[in-house]
């Protein structure tokens, strides 16, 4: 599966962004879907989850309850919601897909090219 992840840009603290990440090759919607984050100079981490059926998902504490993961199916896509984004949210996100809960990049098949995403204070 080929993914291309876009949507990203500059915005002020406080602001919103939503990324999307389009797939296009095998079967989309018997993958999991993720979102994980790559800040200059750190490793790359976890943000967001979501489960084929898109049921289930899980984020990561530092974004619980300002950013939403959520999937099309029909489309083939999966976006990221983020709300009240601040300055530690800035990194290159990347959308990644797997066979599972794709929690940790160790769980991850799949990945996109990144998006910048920088939040100024």
């Amino acid at each position: 599966v080929q993914l291309q992840a876009f949507g990203g840009g500059l915005v002020q603290a406080g602001g919103s962004l939503r990324l999307s990440c389009a797939a296009s090759g095998r079967a989309f919607s018997s993958y999991a879907m993720g979102w994980f984050r790559q800040a200059p100079g750190k490793e790359r981490e976890f943000v967001a989850a979501i489960s084929w059926r898109g049921g289930r998902t899980h984020y990561a504490d530092s974004v619980k309850g300002r950013f939403t993961i959520s999937r099309d199916n029909a489309k083939n896509t999966v976006y990221l919601q983020m709300n009240s984004l601040k300055p530690e949210d800035t990194a290159v996100y990347y959308c990644a897909a797997g066979l599972s809960l794709v929690v940790h990049t160790s769980l991850v098949g799949y990945w996109g090219q990144g998006t910048q995403v920088t939040v100024s204070s």
